[in-house]
């Protein structure tokens, strides 16, 4: 079965944050959000990860009401458990603890069995000269392909 290819990402983590390290995590979900997101109405404008009880969770991630969904639909924005490693989860609680880093999801995405996966990295929050540093970068690059392009 072919799957519609969803990628949701996160455009301000990468401005905000300077990502060390990335983990692939999956989603416990119910089935009106899986419903909503293979048709790719979620967000992850303003959310981020955190761990409790050695469980990492992701919260304030928006996955719309399913449409055709009864009393049964899920509330927009709860909080939804995120598997990984045990070995992964220590990292994570480790790095997460650190001052000036935090745990920001980066990409959520359909693996090719179906399932909802989201890609989480640790991140330490740039300064303001930094993300200057990041929009001249990026306009360099844009310059040379134009260059490159004539």
């Amino acid at each position: 079965m072919k799957f519609k290819e969803i990628n949701i990402k996160n455009r301000r983590a990468t401005f905000d944050y300077a990502i060390t390290d990335t983990f692939t995590a999956g989603l416990v979900l119910t089935g009106t959000e899986i419903k909503s997101i293979r048709q790719g109405k979620a967000s992850l404008v303003d959310t981020f990860c955190y761990v409790n009880n050695g469980e990492v969770w992701v919260k304030n991630m928006y996955v719309a009401e399913y449409f055709y969904g009864t009393y049964n639909n899920h509330t927009e924005r709860r909080d939804r458990k995120l598997l990984l490693n045990k070995k992964e989860i220590e990292r994570l609680e480790k790095n997460g603890k650190e001052s000036g880093f935090t745990i920001v999801p980066l990409r959520l995405f359909i693996s090719e069995k179906g399932y909802a996966k989201l890609v989480i990295g640790i991140g330490r929050g740039k300064k303001e000269y930094d993300k200057r540093q990041s929009i001249k970068e990026r306009d360099d690059k844009r310059d040379m392909a134009r260059l490159f392009q004539k």
